[in-house]
């Protein structure tokens, strides 16, 4: 159950990194002073495939943490099986599809549908803890 949990961090890692490699570069080009990122919205300006990276990495810090607070729970609880550890991977190979939506198709209903199934994912595994009880 644990497993999973490494491979969303990772991928979200992957994200922070592709994050600064795109937005540095555009900063450069538009010479935005770095110290006006001082204040929220202040990179508005960027490409709009600048910014959805950006909107990406904060996506997997929202959702994400009632999983990683799911996933825990269920190991420490030893509620892990074969449907939540499936359950996990699903969710994780999902955040994984989520962010493509998001950064490269950039199409809003296909990327709600794969957070919707995500979503679904999560139900399931907080129901088969509460039934393991």
């Amino acid at each position: 159950m644990l497993t999973p949990v490494l491979a969303l961090v990772c991928w979200t890692l992957v994200v922070w990194i592709w994050m600064y490699a795109t937005r540095i570069p555009a900063m450069r080009k538009a010479k935005i002073d770095p110290q006006s990122a001082i204040h929220p919205g202040s990179l508005s300006s960027l490409p709009a495939n600048v910014r959805v990276v950006a909107d990406n990495y904060n996506h997997l810090h929202e959702q994400p943490t009632i999983f990683y607070a799911l996933a825990f729970y269920t190991h420490l609880a030893g509620a892990e099986g074969e449907a939540t550890i499936a359950l996990a991977w699903a969710y994780v190979f999902l955040r994984v599809v989520h962010s493509f939506m998001q950064i490269i198709v950039q199409r809003v209903m296909l990327r709600f549908m794969t957070f919707a199934l995500g979503s679904i994912c999560l139900i399931a595994i907080a129901v088969l803890d509460i039934l393991a009880l």
